[in-house]
């Protein structure tokens, strides 16, 4: 591992980080992103210059910056992982090391699992070698989470499982299934635990849904009598509950990141001024629409400042886990706003999202504007997350 000591200061951080990214990114991916599992299974496979720009951040550990060294991380801090991130946001790069195993599971066994499990499973995520997905929702248990009924039995020297998932992220192209199923029946929450599961074994089947913009990284996911480990379970048995909450935060901070709610790659100002038009001073030529263009920047500079402010809090050790929860909630709307005047402004051009006639740039602003719509449900709906806000950050009496 390629890991350095960190520099004593946050300036002498960001000029070493610069200069790394300045003799390793590869110029030809400027502007390029992380390639999603279930698009590489479509069709959009990396490059030569992606796979060694991956490798170059795999060994140098900065896939996943402020994990530990020891288990492939970059030993960063939270400000010097967002220092990093600014500077290669300068230059147009992108950290091609991401997954439900970076957001979710690795901080997840990171603070949960054993040595052995640690070891097993947090290097490969960290390079960016394994694809993990989420058993989490069923048919009759989104919201209610608790309410789930995948059946876990102890069979002495493995557990059996039984049971279904839905909406279950890239589970059709995924290595391990991090899942909660249930081993009391008389219990609700505390009948629940948290296994990892190896997507080959037999018995695991993964049916894709198709969306409203024609992917399909959901899926539908049956486990019909799936032997597993003992020691691939996480926590104790019938502590899943307390595991996955923690895990949900995670999840929310990751969707709540500032590099997680920009998706127009050229930047709203450029794209109005290329499909409206600018007036004689140069300006966006629709005025009502400059208004919220401006207003929207304004917002998601505010939004950028806040998590800044959050990063240094969880640095002095002041960290709240319940306002994630505004954060995520704040996060999908700045997003959701951004896709909409996106769309907004391509006009006729916004119409499609598949066949000729378009570009490669307005089919894809017209599918992540489509894409955003579940921005508001994933990852704990709108409405939960204002709930959880309501108990736990304004203390509000439960009807």
């Amino acid at each position: 591992m390629d890991h350095q000591a960190a520099p004593q200061t946050d300036e002498q951080f960001r000029a070493s980080a610069r200069q790394w990214l300045a003799d390793n990114f590869p110029v030809s991916l400027k502007g390029g992103k992380y390639i999603l599992p279930h698009t590489q299974e479509e069709g959009e496979k990396p490059g030569p210059d992606y796979l060694l720009w991956k490798g170059r951040i795999a060994n140098k550990g900065w896939g996943v910056p402020t994990w530990p060294a020891r288990y492939g991380g970059g030993g960063l801090t939270t400000c010097q992982a967002e220092i990093l991130a600014e500077e290669m946001a300068r230059i147009g790069a992108f950290n091609p090391i991401g997954g439900l195993g970076v957001m979710m599971l690795g901080p997840t066994v990171l603070e949960f699992g054993t040595e052995e499990q640690k070891l097993r499973h947090v290097p490969p995520i960290a390079r960016g070698e394994i694809e993990w997905c989420q058993g989490f929702s069923e048919p009759g248990a989104g919201s209610d989470l608790a309410s789930l009924r995948t059946r876990c039995e102890d069979k002495g020297d493995h557990f059996l499982v039984n049971g279904q998932k839905i909406w279950t992220s890239f589970a059709h192209v995924s290595d391990w299934c991090f899942c909660l199923v249930r081993t009391d029946t008389s219990r609700k929450q505390a009948g629940i635990s948290f296994l990892l599961i190896d997507m080959r074994t037999e018995g695991v089947e993964a049916r894709p849904i198709s969306l409203i913009n024609g992917v399909s990284h959901f899926c539908e996911t049956f486990f019909t009598d799936v032997k597993v480990p003992k020691e691939n379970l996480l926590g104790e048995v019938n502590a899943g509950w307390g595991i996955a909450k923690r895990l949900l935060q995670h999840e929310r901070n990751g969707l709540s990141s500032q590099r997680n709610v920009a998706n127009v790659e050229r930047g709203l100002p450029d794209l109005a001024r290329a499909y409206v038009g600018t007036d004689d001073e140069g300006r966006i030529a629709d005025a009502d629409l400059r208004a919220r263009i401006t207003a929207h920047m304004m917002r998601q500079h505010a939004y950028g400042l806040t998590l800044r402010h959050r990063n240094a809090g969880i640095e002095a050790g002041l960290e709240g886990s319940a306002q994630m929860s505004v954060l995520k909630n704040l996060g999908a709307r700045v997003a959701q706003d951004l896709n909409e005047l996106a769309v907004e402004i391509l006009g006729i051009a916004g119409l499609g999202w598949e066949g000729p006639g378009y570009s490669e740039e307005e089919l894809e602003l017209t599918s992540g504007w489509l894409y955003s719509k579940c921005f508001s449900i994933y990852g704990g709906s709108h409405e939960v997350q204002n709930n959880i806000t309501a108990k736990r950050v304004l203390a509000l009496p439960s009807a």
